[in-house]
């Protein structure tokens, strides 16, 4: 029978059998690496699967299943610009533990699509550096005369990789944890699943969380609601407002249990330029209801009298727990320079009742910055040079179904390569946080339905395919992506620059990185073949060891 087995880069969305192989790859102490398995085959069969490693405990083994393309782009777009296909269809992404299929691969016969396999290597940081080899044994398990194994040469080098320090939070659902798993809303199943997506969010690098302090008032439809995630009980008597912090401690001490580290607090203000209140339960006289929503104005007085008390008593809250230096407020998501004049309200309303406590916000006009309404600009990259030219001390970036050309994005349509170069970029320009506003979005457009994730990634046709999550539900589960696995590669690159640069200083690892690229990259100009970033984060690493 014939049969092909390729070993290649994870830089690869492997879709056919005439990839470049790999051998010999080189990691960090602390660092986790990945590559792939590829197989074409002329007739299916299951396959079993040997690690023959001496790091085989650190190793973990995931089917590549194909996601829905249902829109690839929304705008006009050439393929040069970084997209494997411009044309709906099937695409690799989903990353299924191979232990749901029992440890079982299932190769199928066909001359258009390969097989895949991701295999994730754990480099821990106390191991032996030098050299290690790991091999993959490929046999038939239904007495097909197929045994075939490839085998990688992996030299760890004697330095740690630096900690994380960029602040990285994608958007966390919890109203569709319990909607896609058709699970009631804070029940022990919810509680166990939100643990799940948090952990499965930590694993690609996230270290922030969206809390639902009150249902977030984002994709929402004017007049609408989503399901109710508010955290905070409220009881209004009288004037006097009380609050009940039970659920929020819950979920705070569920976050730091998976590893998080910063906290940001769901915006007190609707989306696109804060002209309303959110949608936000409260209990008076025995009854609950939303006393607050989309028919309470930004400037009402009985919201402003009320976010008085709130934010005093959730601030307070957050220093008793110890987190308050770790959370930020946000205001509103995404204002125009139209919207300054309510943004400075809701500004000069809140910055008081926080104190110390930052705030940022989605915007990419530079007038709310210079303004002094924002302490962290969250700018998108088509208008970062506007804030980079004025020497922003805590600028964020962030992407979301736009920019389509170009710019570093993580849509299905498009190259690994596209997604990975934000790290090195993210370094370069020393941005200090990345957000993206989709983890675990599986609703329509504006919420108005929920979607099926394995028929539409698209939010129904909205958004380009892939924007709205990364994470993938599953039967009582959830399983990551090779996007937000790639996102969990270009913080590694970022952290390799660092490890790098406490050695032999910032300047000279910004002149490695331009040096290899053959010019000084950008946010819209980088090198867009699949072999710069491997290429430089071997030389990257050389160089720490030579600097040792």
């Amino acid at each position: 029978m014939d049969f092909k087995l390729l070993q290649i880069s994870s830089m690869h969305k492997p879709q056919k059998a005439d990839y470049k192989e790999i051998s010999n790859e080189c990691v960090l102490l602390g660092e986790r690496f990945s590559y792939i398995l590829c197989a074409a085959s002329e007739q299916n069969f299951y396959a079993d699967i040997k690690v023959l490693s001496p790091l085989k405990e650190y190793i973990k083994l995931y089917v590549i299943e194909n996601a829905v393309m249902d829109m690839p782009t929304t705008m006009k777009v050439e393929e040069t610009e970084g997209y494997i296909s411009k044309e709906p269809g099937l695409m690799p992404d989903i990353l299924v533990p191979i232990e749901e299929y029992r440890g079982k691969w299932s190769v199928a016969n066909s001359s258009e699509l390969v097989s895949s396999l991701y295999i994730e290597v754990n480099i821990p940081l106390n191991i032996e550096p030098g050299d290690y080899d790991i091999t993959i044994e490929i046999s038939s398990a239904d007495n097909q005369q197929i045994n075939e194994c490839k085998t990688l040469h992996l030299h760890v080098a004697d330095a740690e990789l630096a900690k994380q320090t960029l602040i990285y939070t994608r958007w966390f659902y919890a109203d569709c944890v319990a909607d896609i798993h058709h699970v009631p809303v804070f029940s022990e199943k919810h509680w166990s699943l939100m643990k799940k997506y948090i952990s499965a969010a930590k694993k690609t690098g996230v270290n922030m969380i969206y809390v639902p302090i009150h249902t977030e008032p984002l994709d929402t439809a004017p007049g609408t609601m989503r399901t109710c995630v508010q955290l905070v009980d409220i009881e209004k008597c009288g004037e006097t407002y009380k609050f009940g912090f039970e659920k929020f401690r819950k979920f705070i001490d569920m976050c730091l249990g998976c590893g998080i580290e910063y906290f940001e607090m769901a915006h007190l203000f609707t989306q696109g330029g804060a002209e309303c209140a959110p949608n936000i339960m409260v209990t008076e006289n025995g009854k609950t209801d939303y006393m607050f929503s989309w028919r309470t104005s930004y400037s009402s007085p009985q919201y402003t009298h009320f976010l008085r008390q709130y934010i005093k008593a959730l601030t307070n809250e957050l220093y008793s727990l110890g987190i308050a230096d770790k959370t930020y407020f946000h205001i509103s998501d995404e204002p125009l320079a139209d919207d300054v004049e309510r943004y400075e309200f809701a500004y000069n309303l809140i910055k008081p009742l926080i104190g110390d406590i930052k705030t940022f916000d989605a915007l990419s006009d530079y007038v709310f910055y210079e303004k002094g309404l924002v302490e962290c600009p969250v700018t998108q990259e088509e208008f970062l040079d506007d804030f980079l030219n004025h020497d922003v001390q805590n600028q964020w970036v962030y992407y979301c179904c736009f920019p389509q050309k170009t710019f570093p994005n993580a849509l299905l349509a498009m190259t690994l390569s596209r997604v990975r170069i934000l790290g090195i970029l993210l370094y370069k320009f020393n941005i200090q946080g990345f957000l993206h506003w989709g983890l675990n979005y599986y609703n329509s457009w504006k919420s108005y339905h929920l979607i099926n994730p394995y028929i539409t990634t698209s939010a129904d046709k909205t958004y380009p395919s892939g924007d709205p999550f990364i994470l993938y539900p599953g039967n009582d589960t959830v399983y990551s992506s090779l996007r937000g696995e790639s996102t969990f590669d270009a913080i590694q690159d970022m952290r390799i620059c660092q490890t790098l640069q406490n050695l032999i200083g910032r300047d000279k690892v910004i002149k490695l990185i331009d040096e290899e690229a053959g010019f000084s990259i950008h946010f819209d100009k980088y090198p867009t073949d699949d072999e710069f970033l491997p290429r430089l984060r071997r030389k990257l690493i050389t160089k720490i060891e030579e600097s040792l």
